[in-house]
């Protein structure tokens, strides 16, 4: 049997517009999906289309055992995640040569089947490789690595991935006039977010404006908005959903010393904080237990 595990991921900028061709800035989180795979002669019923899919593409069969740290249907890129694992472990179970590039790209096709068209490849790419990463339509490209301190926020309703991008799309072709400036706005806020890596101050003030954006979008939800607000009161740079919206989790980018502060804050509010920082190494290869 072969056990691997890969992160999840937070948006910083430019959700929703990544899918229209947009750049967008994702990094790597420490919590991580552990799969286990064990070859047999017929696939268990996994209940999941993204495991469905991970042993049709892989052309095998086989059991497998999931452990995971982060909650689904936030906007931490969990089925990213647990897509990645699972792939990797039937590639080193079965032998089967793919390279991590192949096994990156093969993730996204995956969960692009499953999101009916809509998905991004930036999470499956993040949690391959870990690390920042910057996403545009030509290139997928590792910034230098940032230590941000973080607290994420779950508000723990759930949301649907695609119905959310079948929204912000529905959107874009009714009302083009105003749809298209604010994707072009977020395209803005992301590239000028890349000059400003090493200004927390700045880098916060922008991921505000990103927030404001997307909830113009009309992917935002009165909790997302509460904890948003908290944790900027609390001292954050800056705080804005992150992923598809509707629900989910929030993030908050915050001095090192009021991190606790703003977990605090946050909890205040029945939602769940998770204090973390980057994972620079993707998905890596688990002992067997």
């Amino acid at each position: 049997m072969a056990t691997w595990s890969a992160p999840g991921k937070v948006f910083l900028f430019g959700e929703h517009a990544v899918v229209f061709g947009k750049p967008g800035v994702a990094m790597a989180i420490r919590p991580r999906v552990y799969v286990t795979v064990r070859r047999a002669k017929r696939t268990t019923d996994v209940k999941s289309p993204y495991l469905e899919e991970c042993f049709c593409q892989m052309g095998v069969h086989g059991t497998l055992y999931v452990r995971s740290l982060l909650p689904s249907a936030s906007g931490l890129g969990s089925s990213a995640a647990v897509t990645v694992a699972t792939l990797c472990a039937i590639n080193d179970e079965f032998g089967l040569g793919h390279t991590r590039e192949e096994v990156s790209q093969l993730a996204f096709e995956i969960e692009k089947k499953v999101q009916k068209g809509r998905a991004s490849p930036t999470d499956t790419y993040v949690s391959s490789f870990g690390g920042l990463v910057l996403i545009d339509p030509t290139t997928k490209r590792r910034l230098p690595p940032q230590n941000f301190p973080l607290v994420i926020g779950n508000t723990g309703i759930s949301h649907n991935t695609s119905h959310m991008l079948e929204m912000v799309a529905a959107f874009r072709k009714a009302s083009p006039e105003i749809a298209l400036p604010l994707l072009d706005a977020i395209e803005g806020t992301t590239r000028k977010a890349l000059h400003s890596l090493n200004n927390p101050k700045d880098l916060g003030n922008l991921m505000d404006v990103n927030h404001a954006l997307l909830e113009a979008l009309g992917v935002g939800h009165p909790v997302l908005s509460k904890l948003v607000l908290s944790a900027r009161a609390a001292g954050a740079f800056g705080a804005k959903l992150t992923g598809a919206g509707g629900g989910g989790c929030m993030v908050a980018l915050c001095p090192s010393r009021l991190r606790s502060r703003v977990a605090g804050a946050i909890k205040a509010c029945d939602a769940s904080p998770l204090i973390t920082t980057i994972d620079t190494e993707g998905a890596r290869k688990e002992k067997n237990v």
